[in-house]
């Protein structure tokens, strides 16, 4: 009996935080990819800076269980089954919050100006964020694959929680000051 093959990983957004310099270059693709201009505010990936110094990029992290797509009232999320990444039907979607609520990272967001959510679907396979960032040398997000594990479930953290890791580990005990 030969072993089963194991299906391709599927695309994923690999975050390295400690490179992140700030740039924002993520959020000017994401946007203009998915809005058709520079609009942060519109942005699937955000970038935060709770502590000077230490920026942080937050976006969707494909959790194991989908907590945001099962606690959509109206179906308006969904996974795409070749990406995993959450998909959502603006049609559908009340902007209710409850996906916000159900994130371990509060990570989907009210669209500036529309009545919906959005969350990063992740390119359709071809992340534009980790595209520019690669391309300009940070490597704070680049593409790499993901298999099924609960690992990529540690990345769904709110921006406190990340922050407050990420200075400590570049300031030592002193970055517990500033959290």
């Amino acid at each position: 009996m030969g072993m089963r093959p194991r299906p391709p990983p599927k695309p994923w957004v690999v975050r390295d935080y400690i490179k992140c310099s700030g740039c924002r270059l993520c959020e000017i693709a994401c946007s203009t990819k998915h809005e058709g201009r520079i609009w942060p505010e519109a942005s699937r990936v955000r970038v935060f800076m709770l502590v000077p110094g230490a920026e942080v990029p937050h976006l969707c992290a494909q959790c194991s269980n989908y907590p945001c797509v099962e606690s959509c009232p109206v179906d308006a999320l969904s996974v795409h089954e070749e990406t995993g990444a959450v998909k959502v039907d603006n049609e559908k979607c009340t902007a209710c919050g409850l996906c916000i609520k159900a994130c371990p990272g509060a990570i989907p967001h009210l669209h500036p100006n529309r009545k919906y959510i959005v969350i990063c679907d992740l390119c359709d396979g071809d992340p534009e964020c980790a595209k520019i960032c690669t391309r300009a040398g940070h490597f704070a997000l680049f593409k790499g694959g993901r298999t099924p594990s609960l690992n990529f479930d540690l990345y769904a953290k709110r921006p406190e929680e990340i922050t407050a890791n990420l200075v400590v580990n570049l300031f030592g005990e002193k970055g517990e000051e500033f959290i």
